[in-house]
């Protein structure tokens, strides 16, 4: 009985196919690469599109990272610190407390009376700061950027930041193009630069633009009104501002002189002349054949 010989190629190029990598398909022969789920992937894909996700950080933990694992969750190792302290836990020696990830030390002890800044109890009788569940002597709880105590004063929280209120307004607070000053709220965004809206105007009439129709002329801002009157360039036929909006967008200019597409006609026969041949003759416009009978 014989036997159909096997097909040595087919082989070599499956065997093949498991050093290329899944994403890019480049082959990984003499290079670092990463197996995830029984597939090969080349560091730079797995950096992209195969890491984990940090919970923490919420970037994605690189090949060079180290990751510890917990619960289903990834964390860089570096991002896996104690929900009281702050400091980095090792993932062999942590405790978890209503979902919360503490260091032996912090998981010992009652957080009502932890001092985040210090670390130290807060005994009875001192005074405290409590905000969302954390709580610091009131001397401990100081500006993020300062380090000026904020006490029981005025503060700002940025995730586990917390800024007084002069340095919150120095680094975060939207400054208004024009005066300068803070924008304490409300405000104008125009091209991605913030207004007060008593600062955001017509240039001409002072009219606050916040909501209105308004045009930009050499970086100054017009109502529609004053840019008709007082700014846009004049018909030399029907003598009415050329806007550059709704009708007579088109405008025909020549010898220092504008003329609205439609009103750019022959003198003596009225035929409409843009972006067609004309004669200028003594300020006036006329086709080829009434220029004749001049």
């Amino acid at each position: 009985m014989s036997q159909k010989p096997q097909d040595p190629q087919g082989k070599v190029a499956l065997e093949a196919s498991k050093y290329k990598c899944i994403y890019c398909q480049e082959s990984l022969q003499g290079k670092k690469y990463v197996q995830k789920d029984g597939q090969n992937c080349c560091v730079d894909c797995f950096d992209k599109f195969g890491a984990n996700i940090c919970e923490e950080c919420h970037k994605p933990i690189c090949v060079e990272s180290k990751e510890v694992q917990y619960n289903n969750h990834f964390w860089h190792d570096t991002c896996f610190r104690c929900s009281l302290c702050a400091q980095p836990v090792s993932e062999d020696t942590f405790a978890v407390k209503d979902n919360k990830i503490y260091c032996n030390k912090c998981s010992l002890l009652d957080n009502n009376t932890l001092c985040r800044g210090c670390l130290k109890l807060i005994k009875a009788g001192e005074e405290s700061v409590e905000y969302n569940g954390i709580v610091w002597h009131k001397d401990c709880f100081i500006c993020s950027n300062c380090q000026q105590v904020i006490g029981i004063g005025s503060f700002f929280p940025r995730g586990d930041e917390y800024y007084c209120v002069p340095c919150h307004e120095a680094k975060f607070a939207k400054h208004c193009t024009k005066c300068g000053q803070i924008i304490t709220n409300g405000g104008v965004t125009y091209q991605d630069q913030p207004w007060h809206s008593e600062c955001f105007v017509c240039a001409h009439c002072l009219k606050q633009l916040a909501g209105e129709r308004f045009t930009t002329v050499e970086d100054r801002y017009y109502c529609v009104d004053c840019y008709k009157n007082v700014v846009a360039t004049k018909c030399a036929q029907c003598k009415n501002p050329i806007t550059g909006f709704g009708k007579g967008s088109s405008v025909v200019t020549y010898e220092g002189e504008s003329w609205h597409d439609y009103c750019f006609q022959c003198k003596m026969c009225s035929s409409n002349l843009a972006n067609k041949h004309f004669v200028f003759y003594e300020k006036q416009i006329y086709c080829p054949d009434c220029a004749k009978k001049l």
